[in-house]
């Protein structure tokens, strides 16, 4: 147990910074998803923003590395625009 009243705040407040990044993680997984079982292309130009958003706000903040979340951009951008 943290015997110093900075280190129990300072538990505390990593366990709301991850609950908050773990929340936020996977909304943007599921939102990959979404628009990854997307057929139509105007569904899909419409999403991939909002998508691409969500994964440089998480890599500004680290909660994924910048690498991961550019192969990410990259690879949904092919299938973008493979759609049409």
């Amino acid at each position: 147990m943290a015997n110093h009243k900075s280190a129990i705040k300072r538990i505390r407040a990593n366990a709301a910074k991850r609950l908050r990044n773990r929340y936020q993680a996977k909304t943007t997984r599921n939102a990959i998803k979404k628009l990854r079982l997307t057929t139509t292309a105007e569904e899909a130009k419409e999403l991939y923003p909002r998508v691409v958003s969500m994964l440089d706000r998480l890599a500004k903040k680290n909660v994924i590395h910048k690498k991961k979340a550019n192969n990410n951009k990259s690879k949904l951008a092919k299938f973008v625009n493979k759609l049409g």
